[in-house]
């Protein structure tokens, strides 16, 4: 169950912070680099300080600003490309005036703080509304607090964009057009799951068609498509919410998550009705997940027939292009990587000559801001349940092992191996693979 279950609720704020677009022109102009924004925090006001260091996220397309006290300063570290990086330090003295207008624009209370808080507020980047999700949490030396922001442009992405292998998208490509049944993606937080699923229904959009989708919470606005936000205070939960959905008449459905056998069976029973339902699971891998849909205490004779594709997925960091530089990988390595690509399946239809590889890794230049990447992409498995896999399935006995092995008799290529290819390809890094991946 995810912690912010128990949270307080979100406090229904909205805004708007006016950053006149001159200003950000300016700061754009002075923060050429991370390493100007430290002068320019230094000699600003409170109220300019909150708009550089959204501004400067914004430019540098870091998802989260981490503002935290510790004892002598307060550390500013931002999340880029999935990694937390040090960007700059503010004094300690002007923590409580800085925490209070960042709690004022968020519709926090100022008064509280030893106690969790959660809000927001809206900015206008670019032409667009960028919403900034606000939470505060008490430590040992001060609260800290970390915006996330919510740019509509990270979720522009086209379905086939997301970076699959040929022969992955094109058998994806040919379950998701099908009117019924479950597609399951895989992953930690912070895996892209979200992301794979609104470009599928972006995909699926037509006027013919309605879309429903339960989330928690809405994050991104996808055009033409109703999203619905659940609501543990008045009882609105996801498996509430999918039932109401279902009196909707609608064709497609989109559940953030699956966390409970309730949710599961009404997932399953809309899928085995002439819905398609696309949803995610919390499971390390696609192999995970029948066990994790058994464990829940779910029908194997419902489930098996139910389900069209598993998908388990994790991002990787891109090589910046700019600075990528070839290199040697050392013996372990090189002995690592061929054991993973000699175990890829025949049926994959990947063929790899390894002592033709030129392997990359990253440098690190003004481009990427020295971390040598610069955006993600994802690494994939993809499981589609054919006769083989419902029939196993239908036993109720079926491991993590079992799943893998049936995968890899039909041809699936592992999370890792997909990665490892990718760094054939020189899109990313054998090390960042590893960072990563499991085997």
């Amino acid at each position: 169950m995810k912690l912010y279950a128990t949270l307080p609720k979100i406090r229904n704020v909205s805004t708007d912070v006016e950053i006149p677009e001159e200003d950000i022109v300016r700061y754009r102009k002075q923060i050429t680099s991370l390493k100007a924004l430290q002068p320019l925090l230094d000699r600003t006001s409170i109220t300019d300080l909150i708009a550089i260091l959204l501004a400067a996220a914004l430019e540098i397309g870091s998802s989260d600003v981490h503002i935290e006290a510790e004892e002598q300063h307060i550390a500013v570290r931002y999340r880029i490309d999935g990694v937390l990086q040090n960007v700059a330090t503010i004094e300690k003295d002007r923590w409580k005036q800085l925490a209070s207008r960042i709690k004022l624009v968020a519709g926090l209370k100022l008064n509280i703080t030893d106690r969790p808080q959660d809000g927001r507020f809206t900015i206008r980047f670019g032409g667009q509304n960028v919403d900034v999700r606000t939470s505060t949490l008490p430590t040992a030396h001060g609260e800290s607090v970390v915006m996330r922001l919510l740019v509509p442009t990270a979720i522009n992405l086209e379905f086939a964009q997301l970076g699959f292998r040929k022969n992955v998208f094109e058998k994806l490509q040919r379950e998701i057009v099908k009117p019924n049944g479950m597609i399951i993606t895989t992953g930690p937080t912070g895996s892209g799951k979200t992301t794979t699923l609104y470009a599928i229904l972006k995909q699926l959009n037509k006027p013919e068609v309605k879309i429903i989708t339960l989330e928690d919470p809405v994050e991104y606005k996808l055009e033409g498509i109703n999203q619905s936000q659940i609501d543990h205070s008045k009882d609105y939960t996801f498996s509430a919410g999918l039932r109401s959905i279902l009196r909707q008449d609608p064709d497609i459905v989109m559940v953030g998550e699956i966390r409970d056998k309730e949710t599961a069976e009404t997932a399953i029973q809309a899928a085995l009705t002439g819905h398609l339902l696309l949803s995610t699971i919390h499971t390390n891998d696609a192999s995970g997940a029948v066990p994790r849909f058994l464990s829940m205490g779910v029908e194997p004779a419902l489930l098996a027939p139910a389900l069209r594709v598993i998908m388990g997925q994790r991002l990787v960091r891109k090589l910046c292009e700019a600075c990528r530089e070839q290199t040697q990988l050392t013996p372990e390595v090189s002995e690592r990587v061929a054991s993973i690509v000699a175990a890829i399946p025949e049926a994959s239809g990947e063929t790899v000559d390894l002592a033709t590889v030129n392997w990359y890794r990253a440098k690190g230049c003004e481009k990427c801001g020295n971390s040598g990447y610069k955006g993600r992409i994802g690494i994939y498995e993809l499981m589609v349940v054919d006769g083989v896999v419902e029939e196993r399935i239908r036993t109720g006995s079926v491991t993590d092992k079992d799943m893998l092995a049936i995968g890899q008799e039909q041809g699936m290529v592992t999370m890792v191996q997909d990665g490892i290819l990718k760094a054939i390809d020189g899109q990313t890094s054998v090390d960042e693979v590893f960072r990563v991946a499991v085997e």
